[in-house]
Order: structure tokens, then C-alpha cells, then sequence
């Protein structure tokens, strides 16, 4: 087991304080798709913004993410951090000036990589600027990245590229140990899954530094989704990683909804709602598929510790669902809402969503 110091992030303002490694549970964390500078002119463009991010906080989401690619984006995350609790985090590559005035409001953390902010004296401006604001560092680290002299030695087969990543990590981490600073957490991302857990498996067995695991650039939603669940399954066995993001050619909302069920079951999370489907046949009688479509995110979101079955006939109706606290199923016309494998209402298909949400609210 990978045992690490904890880094608090949050707390300042609106926003909550929470811990990543030591004893705190395995955080979830997605990455804002959009540029946001439209809400320094929009209020509207704001709210709608806040609403979003609310729906990922109730689908288990616990940070986000953005990209700061110059100092208008910089003002909009300032300005978003003071309407919500969520931790933010502010995605810095190049100008260091960009932290230091994403630092000005309540930003949750900042995500850099020293060797790429220029001289150490704007690597001790930020530093400085984080330990008067409580705020952690995430040093992010990927195969892009290298620095050249350990890229030659990749290159020339002195070392892996999972090595390189891991000797760049210990590299710049070691220049905040030298500043005094240890609120911050390091990442190595690959494409490759072997190299993902190579590289996280050999950080962790040299330092107590909390990690943020990710497969980057792992794809779209299935071929991200199994290159996710295949790294965080091996490495959380082994109890490496504090805190995952899924990165996935795909909304925020399905890497959030991933990551929350490979944690459920990696037993890393329990408690939510849990749906269990079939994924339909020949013998169709329901539209299992619409209504996952219609209803997964407003179940996923729900403040419920229940299972939910969504099946497609009567074969695997009440009596393969009745495990389940409510269920739902058909055949021709009528549907059939079930609790605990009890049927408790035949309905009209017109009228099963809508009986359906009265007895889910009902539980």
C-alpha cells in the first residue's frame, strides 16, 4: 500500500476544504471542455455555468479543472471560484503571471509544470504566492513533456519512458522540497496504460507525495473508458492514487459518471444510486435503452442509497431484479414498476415515467 502525506486544498471563500492522500478518501476530478472567458460579459453565460458544475458536484464529482491559456481566461476563473464550493483548479502552462493572478481570488489549486514556467525565480514566485494562500500545487507531468536530457536517454533506451516520466516527476518535485513547500501533489500521465502504471508505481515506491492518476489522451467514451478502468484497477489494488480524472473524448459528465463507478467497484466509494440493466435482445419488451437515456444522469445525481433495475422483458423483469429497491420493465403496451421484486403498478407506457419518478421518490 502506497502510503502518502495529505494536501488540503479549498477553504478559502465559498469553497470547501478537502484532502487528497493520507487518510482521504479517492477524489474525483473532471476537466472543463469550454473557455469561460464569456462570463466576464454575460451573467446569464455565468449562472449557466455554476448550474453545470453543480450537476457534476451531484454526479460525484469532487474538482474541476480549467484551462488558463492567457489572462482573460485567468479574470473568468477568479470570478467563477467566488459563486460556487466546488475546488477549482487552474490549468497554468508557460506564464507564470497567469497563476499569480489566478491566486488573487479563491482558486482551489494550481496545476504547473516548473520546468516549463521558466526561471526558479517565477517557480519561488508562485510558490511564495501558494503558501501565503493556502493554496497546493499540482505538478503535472506527461510524455510531452520530458525534459531534453532525460527525452535523450528515453530515446537512446536508457530508460523507459515510464522511468522518464517518473525522474522528471522526482525532478521538479524536488524543486519545491527545495523552496520549503510540500502542498502538492504530482501527476505522470501516458496514453499507454503499462506506461501509466509503471510510471505511478515506480514514483510511489520512492516517495510519500499524494498522486493524481490519469490516463491522458486515453480516447473516446469505450476505448477511454477501458484504458481508464484497466490503470486505476491495477493501481488502486495497490492503493496508488488519491485523487483520478478519466480522460475521455466525451463530456465532463461521463468521465465523471466513470470514474464513480470504477471507484464503486474497486470498493474505493460506496453509497449513491446504482442502476443495473440489461442491455436488451430479441425479446424486447421495454425500451431499455431510451429510458437510460432519459433518466441515468437524474438517477446518478439523486441523494439515494438505492439499486435501481432497468430490464428489458418479463424474463428478466421483477425476478432477476429483485434485489433491487425499484425497478422497471414491459411487454407490449404496459410497463411494470417493481420494488424488491414486487410488482407494485402496471401502467400505460405514456404514463411509466412519470409513475415511475412517484415511486422513486416515494423510497
Amino acid at each position: 500500500m502506497h502510503h502518502t502525506r495529505q494536501v488540503f486544498i479549498g477553504g478559502a471563500g465559498r469553497t470547501r476544504r478537502m484532502g487528497i492522500g493520507g487518510d482521504a478518501p479517492v477524489s474525483i476530478q473532471t476537466m472543463w471542455k469550454e473557455g469561460i472567458t464569456e462570463i466576464l460579459r454575460d451573467r446569464d453565460a455565468l449562472l449557466s455555468i455554476v448550474h453545470r458544475m453543480e450537476k457534476l458536484q451531484s454526479l460525484g464529482c469532487d474538482i474541476i479543472r480549467f484551462a488558463v491559456p492567457d489572462m482573460e481566461s485567468a479574470d473568468a476563473l477568479v470570478l467563477l471560484a467566488k459563486e460556487t464550493d466546488i475546488p477549482l483548479v487552474a490549468d497554468i502552462h508557460f506564464d507564470y503571471k497567469l497563476a499569480l493572478r489566478c491566486l488573487e481570488g479563491t482558486v482551489a489549486k494550481i496545476r504547473i509544470n516548473p520546468g516549463n514556467i521558466g526561471s526558479r525565480d517565477r517557480v519561488e514566485a508562485v510558490v511564495a504566492r501558494c503558501k501565503e494562500k493556502g493554496v497546493a500545487i499540482r505538478i503535472g507531468v506527461n510524455t510531452g513533456s520530458l525534459p531534453q536530457d532525460i527525452a535523450a536517454e528515453v530515446r537512446d533506451g536508457k530508460l523507459t519512458r515510464a522511468q522518464g516520466l517518473s525522474q522528471t516527476a522526482a525532478r521538479e518535485a524536488e524543486v519545491l522540497d527545495s523552496l520549503g513547500f510540500d502542498q502538492f501533489v504530482v501527476s505522470m500521465k501516458a496514453s499507454s496504460v503499462q506506461e501509466t502504471v509503471d510510471s505511478n508505481r515506480d514514483f510511489a515506491s520512492r516517495f510519500d507525495i499524494p498522486l493524481h492518476v490519469g490516463v491522458t489522451e486515453a480516447g473516446p467514451l469505450v476505448g477511454g473508458i477501458v484504458k481508464s478502468t484497466l490503470a486505476f484497477s491495477r493501481l488502486l489494488e495497490e492503493g496508488i492514487g488519491n485523487t483520478i480524472r478519466v480522460s475521455l473524448s466525451s463530456s465532463p459528465d461521463n468521465e465523471v459518471i466513470t470514474a464513480r463507478e470504477i471507484l464503486r467497484e474497486t470498493g474505493h466509494r460506496s453509497g449513491g444510486v446504482k442502476i443495473v440493466s440489461c442491455p436488451r435482445c430479441g425479446r424486447n419488451g421495454f425500451d431499455v435503452h431510451a429510458f437510460m437515456d432519459r433518466w441515468e444522469s437524474e438517477l446518478l445525481s439523486l441523494d439515494k442509497d438505492i439499486t435501481v433495475a432497468v430490464m428489458g422483458c418479463v424474463v428478466n423483469g421483477p425476478g432477476e431484479g429483485k434485489h433491487a429497491d425499484i425497478g422497471i420493465t414491459g411487454t407490449g403496451d404496459k410497463v411494470t414498476i417493481f420494488k424488491h421484486g414486487k410488482i407494485v403498478q402496471t401502467v400505460s407506457a405514456e404514463s411509466a415515467d412519470t409513475v415511475f419518478r412517484k415511486e422513486l421518490l416515494s423510497l
